[in-house]
């Protein structure tokens, strides 16, 4: 369908603002590791700090079609994901996952972030709430935090006893090699910060409304337990680190470069390759003499205040 001009260069610049309007997300989710002070200020930045920004935008979004393309691959081949993000509180675990999902199908690719257990998943056999998790095929699974819950924090802050960690120990190379036997493919990254750099974003969050909220009891006795919480990431990489389902650890001070290097990473596990679809037409809207739109009452409209 041809259109005038005028109607043409309408479209296109409606298109492009749609187009931006996507972008502008990943902006605005660049706020949360600022304060509002510091996201305003961006507009004053440097030649240097736009410079830099603008490559990391770019790389971004480049990396972000790959990982469409690998979201269509995984739906079309029927693979079966799962992809465990672990690390101490504040290293970048859930920025990196939301800009992994940020432009995927939540059909496909979906995020799991599991409560404490409550009182009956308490007996259960441990790996239970976390197996009614897993993909089915075609599906890429997220876990925010997974069955390494036992290693890391239960294990510090004295939430299960010693057999029950030893026995943590001995299950978890079987549990992910019957997995992977199962035919599921599991990728284990662990986000890896500095003690400056945690002290660092604990201080953000502690002193910006908009994120205190992140900063809970557990998360504050973690800061004071760095070093126990040092010895048993030590000892879970070294007891858990299989060659089905290898640890792969992020330097994660940089959060920009964190994400990137996680995501290009990501991307080369697998063989992944385009997947042809059936060209898509936009049909013409059936228009009919007798169709009347009826108007909306004023006093059910939102207040357009801005």
């Amino acid at each position: 369908m041809s259109l005038p001009d005028d109607d043409h260069a309408t479209l296109v610049a409606r298109l492009r603002r749609d187009l931006m309007d996507g972008y502008d997300e990943e902006i605005e989710m660049e706020i949360e590791d600022r304060s509002v002070d510091e996201a305003l200020g961006l507009l004053q930045a440097s030649e240097g700090e736009r410079s830099e920004r603008l490559h990391y935008f770019s790389t971004l979004f480049r990396l972000q079609r790959e990982l469409v393309k690998l979201q269509d691959w995984v739906a079309g081949t029927g693979q079966k994901v799962v992809i465990l993000f672990e690390g101490r509180d504040a290293a970048g675990k859930g920025g990196a996952i939301k800009r992994i999902t940020q432009r995927l199908n939540p059909r496909v690719c979906r995020t799991v972030a599991l409560p404490a257990p409550n009182d009956r998943e308490r007996t259960q056999w441990y790996f239970q709430r976390y197996v009614s998790h897993l993909p089915a095929a075609g599906e890429m699974v997220l876990f925010d935090r997974s069955w390494y819950n036992r290693a890391g924090v239960e294990r510090v802050m004295g939430f299960c006893t010693e057999d029950e960690g030893e026995e943590f120990f001995r299950s978890v190379p079987e549990f992910e090699r019957m997995l992977v036997r199962s035919g599921i493919r599991l990728i284990k990254y662990w986000f890896s910060i500095t003690d400056d750099e945690q002290h660092l974003r604990f201080l953000s969050r502690l002193h910006d409304p908009l994120k205190q909220w992140k900063l809970s009891p557990m998360d504050l006795e973690s800061r004071r337990r760095w070093e126990d919480y040092t010895k048993a990431k030590e000892a879970m990489l070294e007891r858990t680190h299989i060659p089905e389902a290898p640890w792969w650890v992020v330097q994660a001070v940089d959060k920009k470069r964190a994400r990137l290097n996680c995501i290009a990473h990501l991307l080369e596990q697998f063989p992944y390759h385009d997947i042809e679809r059936e060209e898509v037409e936009l049909p013409r809207r059936e228009r009919h003499p007798d169709y009347v739109r009826h108007p909306v009452p004023p006093e059910m409209f939102v207040p357009e205040r801005f």
